[in-house]
């Protein structure tokens, strides 16, 4: 599982690295493809937010029952979860006014751009670095055989990564070479 969630982090890096390039762009005053920063938002909402983070969260907080006396990690990581999906309906907000042909001052999007970023980065930093360990040294393979049962995402079933990709992410696809 935690394989499955490291995956989805690189994946993950992959879209920031998207994004990254969009900001670039945006203050070197090239073309922005905002249909772009749409997509990779739109499934960072419904993946990352509706499936990968719940699923951590379901890990984290078997983890805090069974093997933790602090609660200070499940807590910090829940607290992180809320602020990137706060942060990623924000910035979405922007880019669906933008696409409105709304007039968004540019100074306001770069730094909602570039705080989702880095926002999203450090939380997956956090865990890779942290908490993935951590959860490996603590829990048991019975700890692991009874969150399988739980489990509910299938990497397979990725509308981006997966084995099909979803009409409504094909441009993305094509940008990340897919």
């Amino acid at each position: 599982m935690l394989q499955a969630l490291h995956q989805e982090h690189i994946n993950i890096a992959r879209l920031l690295d998207l994004l990254r390039q969009q900001l670039f762009a945006i203050r070197g005053e090239k073309p922005v493809r905002y249909r772009l920063l749409k997509d990779v938002l739109s499934y960072l909402s419904e993946v990352a937010d509706q499936c990968h983070h719940p699923q951590e969260d379901l890990i984290y907080d078997y983890y805090l029952k069974y093997r933790c006396d602090d609660d200070q990690i499940t807590s910090r990581l829940k607290q992180e979860h809320d602020e990137v999906v706060v942060a990623g309906k924000e910035l979405t907000e922007l880019v669906d006014m933008i696409l409105m042909d709304a007039v968004i001052p540019l100074e306001q999007l770069t730094a909602k751009l570039e705080s989702f970023i880095v926002l999203q980065q450090r939380h997956m930093d956090f865990e890779e670095t942290e908490v993935f360990p951590e959860l490996r040294t603590q829990l048991t393979e019975d700890d692991w055989r009874h969150l399988e049962q739980h489990w509910r995402y299938k990497t397979a079933d990725d509308p981006l990564f997966g084995r099909q990709i979803a009409e409504r992410y094909r441009d993305l696809s094509a940008s990340l070479g897919l």
